[in-house]
């Protein structure tokens, strides 16, 4: 027998739909909703209502953004010759996040997965032609994520880009930061090895 109201009940296994939710944890979200305050959580519901209401996508990089561009494109100070493309947001941010790149990104927003119907006129690789018409970029940087549905993509992106006239490189794979050798897998050490540089 279920303890709680179904009111309660409900938000427990809506919220245990969210990504790395179980429901121990939902639970504990919606027990720390019932006791906040009434202002945090109206707070709350509105972020939840605006971001289903404001937030879009940037019109030349299909970041997330509450503006026709997002602040990234729209900073002058970014070089527009280089174009980071990332699967998703989180990729973005995750690169953003280290401070290496000072270029601007297009996002795929997604990969090529043929066994889900996932082809290319399901992700944004005709906007990024349309870029590149449009745009004076000189370096695509392919930074799809190392599975083999991202590296499909970047092969996909690698053929289809050598008739034009932009350089193409991929993001190096590699040892981590206090990695140890002998833990580490037989693929990331072949790349290791194919892409290292003199010292």
């Amino acid at each position: 027998m279920n303890p709680y109201p179904p009111i309660l009940s409900d938000l427990i296994r809506k919220l245990s739909r969210l990504p790395g939710l179980g429901e121990k944890s939902a639970t504990r979200i919606a027990m720390y909703l019932l006791k906040a305050p009434d202002k945090d959580v109206q707070a709350l519901a509105e972020n939840i209502r605006q971001l289903r209401t404001s937030i879009r996508t940037c019109s030349i990089c299909f970041n997330f953004t509450d503006e026709p561009v997002c602040s990234i494109c729209s900073d002058p100070a970014r070089n527009i010759g280089q174009v980071c493309i990332v699967e998703g947001t989180a990729d973005l941010l995750a690169i953003e996040q280290s401070g290496a790149f000072k270029g601007r990104y297009h996002v795929l927003q997604g990969v090529l997965a043929p066994l889900d119907g996932i082809g290319p006129d399901q992700i944004r690789i005709k906007e990024l032609f349309a870029r590149l018409k449009s745009e004076e970029i000189n370096e695509i940087i392919i930074a799809t994520n190392p599975s083999s549905e991202g590296e499909a993509t970047a092969h996909y992106l690698l053929q289809i880009l050598k008739d034009h006239q932009v350089r193409v490189t991929r993001i190096a794979y590699g040892i981590p930061m206090g990695g140890d050798l002998k833990y580490t897998d037989r693929v990331t050490l072949e790349r290791a090895l194919k892409g290292r540089q003199a010292f």
